[in-house]
């Protein structure tokens, strides 16, 4: 398989329980936003989307990537949940495309090599999804690998992904295991607090 797959970087996301927005909170002197797409950007796909939010915000988010080779695409209405990010993603991806890999810009301890770990199963085996699961318990949890025969069924709502496609999916999926020290990501206060801890920040 050498046909292009995509990166997508969702980091439209409002920030509604942290209080304050996660993608420009700084962990060992970088953005969440900014670590998360050179992680991305490091893993060497086709190329790579950045999915930021209107506004002010989207604005500030911009700037802390300008200088990276990512593709920007504003998504309208984030306040209606991470489910439209995914569609704003998908919508910026070129023609002919294989397959787009999704990350979250809050997850700062997944690294190039956890992102291409996904690439590289893609690649052997053409799976209609590759997905990532964490440490012994298994937990699944994004970055999450979509063929491009499946774009068109991203119709959920809300502030999830496609559930839906992965459990029709599931028993054809791919799947790579990491570290569940990966898994921590930023939703709430008290996930900033117990994150920054753990890092030493």
């Amino acid at each position: 398989m050498n046909s292009p797959v995509w990166g997508v970087v969702l980091a439209a996301g409002l920030s509604r329980r942290l209080g304050q927005p996660k993608q420009l909170l700084a962990l060992g002197g970088e953005t969440l936003v900014r670590r998360a797409a050179r992680a991305v950007l490091a893993a060497e796909f086709a190329g790579v989307v950045a999915v930021v939010p209107p506004g002010e915000l989207g604005i500030r988010i911009r700037a802390v990537l300008a200088d990276l080779p990512l593709v920007f695409t504003e998504c309208p209405r984030p306040d209606l949940g991470l489910s439209e990010s995914f569609r704003a993603g998908l919508a910026a991806l070129p023609g002919g495309v294989a397959a787009a890999h999704f990350a979250l810009a809050d997850m700062p301890f997944v690294t190039s090599q956890h992102h291409r770990a996904v690439l590289e199963l893609f690649r052997e085996t053409n799976a209609p999804l590759v997905l990532a699961r964490y440490g012994a318990e298994g937990v699944r949890a994004p970055p999450h690998l979509f063929r491009a025969d499946l774009f068109g069924g991203f119709t959920q709502s809300g502030d999830h992904g496609p559930k839906h496609l992965i459990r029709e999916y599931s028993a054809q999926a791919a799947w790579v295991t990491l570290p569940s020290a990966a898994l921590r990501d930023v939703d709430t206060p008290q996930d900033w607090a117990r994150l920054t801890d753990q890092a030493g920040s």
